[in-house]
């Protein structure tokens, strides 16, 4: 017969655990905000990358028709059967959604149709908004442009 003192400690205490585990939950509680705010600053910076690519479809829209496209779409259907429409001009020829799923607004500026913004409403899909939720616009920081 063993003595108590002979006995090898085979698993852990009670107390063992429960200190394991709120280390683990003190690590996660640093660790997910600073998460959750590198991916919201990766789909601001996914959403003015693709206005960019945008801009450079438009204005290469502009050069070969003349004017800017009254909506996303000729950037890759030839719409209107316009002979000097030579497009596709993004690829693959889709317009994306913004990286919250949502479709992209597109406004002709009203000055003889050379002026045009576009905007993703960001992470909550309406207009305005600060923070995370701001407007992402390739006339942002400007003024007026006139």
């Amino acid at each position: 017969m063993k003595r108590k003192s002979e006995i090898r400690r085979s698993a852990f205490t009670l107390i063992e655990v429960v200190v394991v585990i709120v280390i683990l939950v003190m690590l996660a509680s640093i660790a997910t905000p600073l998460y959750m705010n590198h991916v919201a600053k990766a789909k601001v910076s996914t959403a003015k990358a693709q206005i960019n690519l945008f801009d450079g479809a438009l204005t290469d829209y502009q050069l070969d028709v003349g004017s800017y496209p009254e909506k996303l779409e000729y950037l890759v259907k030839n719409l209107d059967d316009n002979e000097k429409w030579s497009g596709p001009y993004l690829k693959p020829a889709a317009i994306p959604k913004d990286p919250w799923d949502n479709e992209y607004v597109y406004n002709l500026i009203d000055d003889g149709g050379t002026k045009y913004e576009i905007i993703s409403y960001g992470a909550d899909g309406k207009a305005g908004g600060t923070g995370n939720d701001a407007d992402i616009s390739n006339r942002e920081g400007e003024e007026d442009r006139d």
